[in-house]
């Protein structure tokens, strides 16, 4: 519709015809950081259109001067309303918005996993159908290692990934389509023709022009300090600064500390401190006007002029434009003879400051802990990093793997956590566990506890056993476990310990163990002891020793055996001892030998028996036997068997003997001895 200032408006609405609405007035919202907002009241000659013909559908305002394209706003139509119907034509209200609008509508939950912000908002835009996206960024963001949407819409996600970092996103309508930028600068910002300052003018003068401009200066926030924490490096600080160049209308000391600082980095620390200085400084200096340039389009940037004050002319970033548009020729015979008027409101900043989105820290907080299950890869029970970090994935993350992937690796709170000392039982693949959030953030999950299940149930059957207390593990890759638990029932207290395999005792000092009654011990291979020092055993009663086979006793230098009362050894086959030097034997008794069979007694040297008195008794014969002969003392009388036999001193003959006797007086006339040895002086003599 062409009207008498110049100005014209069209509307198409996907395949509708173009003449299908004759819009009355409209009003669009467009700002950075947030999607655009059409609102469209019309009349059609059609009193039956359908909103399910035109909701969602592609609709295309476009606004001329003289013929020429000023700006076009490109969207979908998201609301359709019906107002009073006439004889000729029936009221309508529409509301187009950006695509980007859509990602609002929905809400999700889900994990990316070391990407950076770019390819985070990249893959989320190409997936709900926004292709025309760019980045123009000047620095290059860093990689997340573990980035969560947690129950907020893909906008809200989008909106607050992208503060963080200091982006700020607009939209550009071309005659190709929407492109949706995302930067974190304005240097490419679109340069507008500058505007003229004109107080007289309005919406209905034909000449382009700015007829209100105002200012506003604020005391804001002077400088910023963050601080965060890394468990990789927990001595470092991680402290980033930022002052404000521009500080002559204010205090310097107005510093906004922040903790945590949601980075773990300094690659991303100074730019995070940065850019949240540049969000909260944006409105330190700000203007805000109307005019009735329709080509003035948030994140354009216009240079000012003939304003009476010179020091606002010069070039403004504009941050906000709401555009109206008063058209009354469309109700054709209702028209009053009012010009179409269109102004505009704006806002702005100095082009020299690098305006950025609020950074409130929007984040979701988590309300509490949540419940996860262990994950790893397949056919593995136990999977941990060198810090004893697992994987876990949570119920609601609709797009987890059940493998190594599920999710970051996260820490695992212990009961004790020193340097290289304290308590280390690490969850295992499929077990339950409850996750807490540092500071409620979602990004920084921790594993503080573990639970029971149905499927995971508890080592003993409850409430039977529910007054033991059991430390009980399993077997990795295989059946078994060892155990050490306590029984705490009234008169059945027990510690009991069980090591699948093998169990290894390790004292540096002292060990003292008191048992008040009865100790039994059974060992079903073998048992060394090596004692590097003393042993010493005290039995208040007996000692009960079986040994199924041999017995080896090996002391390297003496031995002692203290029996207060009896002793007795019984061997069963052979005893044979064995000394290499000397053999002592005192019985301060009676000493009594009894053999069955043979007694052999065998000196290298000699053999002597000292006593009063000697009896030797042999129940059929008696013999003594030398180099030199032998006497045999039998049940017949004494045979002396010897080439010679000398006798020294005086003989005494008894009756009964006196051959014997004649031939020993024989002998002594004649010099004939008998014996070498006086058995009187035992010396020879």
């Amino acid at each position: 519709m062409q009207i008498g200032n110049g100005l014209q408006f069209s509307l198409t609405i996907g395949e509708q015809p173009v003449d299908l609405f004759k819009v009355f007035e409209f009003e669009v919202r467009e700002a950075l950081s947030e999607f655009f907002s059409l609102t469209i009241s019309a009349f059609s000659q059609r009193s039956g259109i359908a909103a399910a013909d035109l909701l969602e559908q592609e609709a295309e305002l476009s606004v001329f001067q003289d013929g020429e394209l000023l700006r076009r706003f490109r969207g979908v139509v998201a609301e359709f309303g019906r107002g009073s119907a006439g004889h000729r034509r029936t009221a309508y209200r529409l509301t187009v918005r950006s695509p980007l609008w859509r990602l609002g509508l929905g809400r999700n939950s889900r994990i990316s996993q070391h990407q950076s912000p770019e390819q985070i908002i990249g893959a989320m835009l190409e997936e709900r159908g926004i292709t025309g996206a760019r980045f123009n960024l000047l620095r290059t963001p860093e990689e997340r290692e573990y980035c969560v949407q947690y129950r907020e819409s893909d906008l809200a996600f989008i909106q607050r990934l992208a503060a963080e970092e200091g982006w700020h996103y607009r939209a550009e309508h071309g005659p190709d389509g929407t492109e949706l930028i995302l930067a974190d600068h304005h240097r490419e910002a679109l340069a507008l023709p500058s505007a003229l300052y004109n107080a007289t003018a309005g919406g209905g003068s034909r000449q382009q022009c700015v007829f209100a401009f105002d200012t506003l200066d604020r005391v804001s926030v002077a400088g910023v300090a963050m601080k965060d924490y890394t468990f990789t490096n927990p001595a470092y600080g991680l402290d980033h600064m930022e002052v404000a160049s521009d500080l002559s209308k204010q205090r310097p000391d107005y510093e906004h500390f922040d903790y945590p600082g949601r980075y773990k980095q300094d690659a991303s620390g100074a730019p995070f401190a940065k850019a949240r200085l540049e969000s909260l400084r944006s409105n330190a200096c700000t203007a805000s006007g109307k005019s009735n340039r329709a080509d003035f389009t948030a994140g354009g940037r216009v240079g000012l002029e003939g304003h009476f004050d010179d020091a606002v002319n010069g070039d403004w970033l504009l941050t906000e434009v709401v555009h109206r548009e008063v058209q009354p020729q469309a109700l054709e015979e209702d028209a009053c003879q009012e010009p179409t008027t269109y102004t505009n409101e704006f806002s702005g900043v100095p082009a020299t400051v690098n305006w950025c989105p609020p950074n409130d820290n929007c984040r979701p907080v988590m309300d509490g802990p949540q419940i996860a299950r262990v994950t790893g890869p397949e056919g593995e029970e136990i999977y941990c990093d060198r810090y004893g970090r697992v994987k876990v994935l949570f119920p609601w993350d609709r797009y987890g793997q059940d493998n190594e992937h599920s999710s970051a690796w996260l820490r695992v709170s212990q009961g004790w956590a020193g340097g290289q000392y304290g308590v280390v039982a690490l969850p295992r693949v499929g077990h339950e566990v409850i996750v807490s959030f540092l500071d409620g953030d979602p990004d920084q999950p921790i594993i503080t506890g573990r639970t029971y299940h149905a499927t995971n149930m508890p080592p003993y059957s409850l409430p039977t056993n529910r007054t033991k207390t059991v430390l009980r593990t399993q077997t990795h890759q295989g059946g078994g476990y060892n155990e050490l638990s306590f029984e705490d029932e009234k008169d059945k207290q027990l510690v009991y310990l069980r090591a699948q395999k093998d169990h290894e005792l390790e004292i540096y000092n002292n060990q003292t163990c008191s048992v008040g009654n009865d100790r039994e011990k059974h060992i079903g291979n073998d048992q060394r002891l090596n004692v590097t020092r003393d042993e010493q055993i005290d039995i208040g009663r007996d000692q009960k020793t079986i040994i199924g086979q041999d017995q080896t006793l090996d002391v390297t230098r003496d031995r002692f055996t203290n029996v207060g009362r009896n002793y007795r050894l019984e061997v069963t086959d052979r005893r044979h001892e064995y000394s290499h030097t000397n053999h002592d034997l005192e019985v301060g008794g009676h000493y009594t030998q009894k053999v069955q069979g043979k007694v052999l007694v065998e000196a290298g040297e000699s053999a002597l028996i000292h006593t009063r008195n000697l009896t030797l008794t042999g129940s059929e014969s008696v013999v003594i036997q030398g180099p030199g002969g032998k006497i045999t003392i039998g049940s017949g009388g004494v045979t002396i068997d010897s080439p010679s036999i000398k006798l020294n001193g005086p003989v005494a003959v008894s009756t009964g003997a006196v051959s014997q006797i004649k031939t020993l007086e024989s002998a002594a006339r004649e010099g004939t001895p008998l014996v070498d040895i006086c058995s009187a002086c035992g010396d020879g003599a």
